[in-house]
């Protein structure tokens, strides 16, 4: 083994001396091959696209028939760059995830395909507005009862209170000793007249 940073001072194949000049050489060669047109290695898979060989590697960083592992914990798919974010969406390993726009629902992998948390918040936003609404016509509704049910009170204390002054009036005043006389002494007196006439 070669000690670390120490340059290999022969070639491995001849044995001979390299020497700076051919060093030169061997960086032209490889620009020169680097210019070389080569197939994308997805071709097989359908890439089309053919690109030096000095940029296949940049092609490959964004061909979109690379095979990339599916991101999702516990998938072991490998799904082409183009299908990713599809296989994501339907993958049975993605887990529940809080929506990215805040709207604060939790979502599977399908239903982020199907979520709109602005439609939602709105429709949301819509029902409470329409319950608020129903309870404030209730509220309303209840109040005129209400309203109602003390006017017919105070209409009804009124004429008892009318009443009660027209009693007082008649009571107070002076009238025959029959009629000043209370109802229960009466009464006896009355029986008892009839009950010695009897005896």
């Amino acid at each position: 083994m070669w000690a670390r940073g120490a340059r290999q001072k022969t070639c491995p194949c001849c044995r001979k001396e390299v020497k700076r000049k051919k060093m030169v050489h061997v960086n032209k060669l490889r620009r020169t091959i680097g210019r070389l047109e080569v197939k994308c290695k997805n071709a097989e898979a359908g890439c089309l696209v053919t690109c030096p060989l000095a940029h296949r590697r940049g092609h490959q960083d964004s061909c979109p028939f690379e095979l990339q592992a599916c991101p999702n914990e516990g998938c072991t798919v490998r799904v082409p760059r183009g299908a990713l974010a599809e296989h994501r969406q339907h993958c049975q390993s993605g887990t529940q995830q809080r929506c990215p726009l805040g709207c604060g629902a939790t979502l599977g992998p399908i239903e982020r395909a199907r979520h709109n948390c602005y439609r939602e918040l709105r429709d949301a936003w819509s029902q409470r507005q329409e319950r608020s609404r129903t309870l404030v016509l209730g509220l309303l509704r209840r109040m005129r009862k209400v309203h109602r049910t003390t006017n017919l009170i105070r209409r009804q204390l009124a004429q008892l209170g009318d009443f009660l002054e027209d009693e007082a009036l008649l009571v107070g005043a002076p009238q025959g000793e029959a009629e000043a006389t209370p109802e229960g002494s009466l009464g006896v007196e009355v029986w008892g007249a009839q009950g010695q006439g009897t005896l």
